[in-house]
């Protein structure tokens, strides 16, 4: 299988649902589309723990590429030009970090990492975040200390429709902080993003993480 198998994530032109967890994505949504052509959001695609670099910086987005064992191109419709126009790739964090250092020196990388925490903070309703990292280890009392502040944070972040963004969430729903937590655990703790980036299907990947998750996550039950 070859890396990175030409995912695509579209930017709707139109009011949006997700056809997998139903949650209403309003306008200019960013969504994937499965096999049989319905709409994705980014957390039942397998995409939110990607961030996503703007075009226009070939040799940073050459080298955030080739580091990221999952990418994933943004495509928005053109009126004027009738067609899809390439907005920037989805990487991973880490890969990302990783082509700044070889691509800025240590005051821009320094600028650049600035501007993206400013940039995070802002998106962050910070007492809704402690709310939902206390249900974290509330559910999850033996995880590592901090951990549930991380997936707190991620979860919540306003712009790409994550699982803590959704009305269950916002209700602090069991299920729902479930969810968030095996998300993290499933793509910082596996090899489920280096699976999708082969060209593994989800479904496929997921059961070939599932026994890894299951024991991870049993071990956080326990105190």
């Amino acid at each position: 299988m070859n890396k990175n198998a030409d995912l695509k994530v579209f930017i709707s032109s139109k009011d949006s649902t997700c056809d997998e967890c139903g949650e209403d994505l309003g306008l200019h949504a960013w969504i994937t589309l499965n096999e049989e052509k319905g709409a994705w959001c980014l957390s039942c695609s397998d995409l939110d723990y990607l961030v996503f670099l703007p075009s226009g910086d070939a040799a940073l987005t050459r080298r955030s590429k080739k580091y990221s064992n999952l990418t994933a191109v943004v495509l928005k419709w053109s009126r004027s030009r009738k067609r899809y126009e390439r907005q920037g790739l989805l990487v991973d964090a880490a890969a990302l970090d990783r082509a700044e250092q070889e691509c800025l020196a240590d005051s821009e990388v320094r600028a650049r990492r600035n501007q993206r925490a400013a940039e995070r903070r802002v998106e962050l309703d910070k007492a809704y975040v402690v709310r939902f990292a206390e249900k974290i280890r509330e559910l999850f009392p033996g995880i590592p200390a901090q951990r549930e502040k991380k997936i707190a944070e991620h979860a919540c972040l306003k712009y790409s429709n994550r699982i803590g963004r959704t009305g269950a969430a916002k209700e602090l729903d069991e299920p729902a902080i479930r969810l968030a937590v095996i998300a993290h655990v499933r793509h910082t703790r596996t090899n489920y993003d280096e699976l999708l980036g082969t060209g593994y299907g989800r479904k496929e990947a997921r059961h070939m993480i599932h026994n890894k998750v299951a024991e991870l996550l049993a071990k956080w039950e326990q105190l």
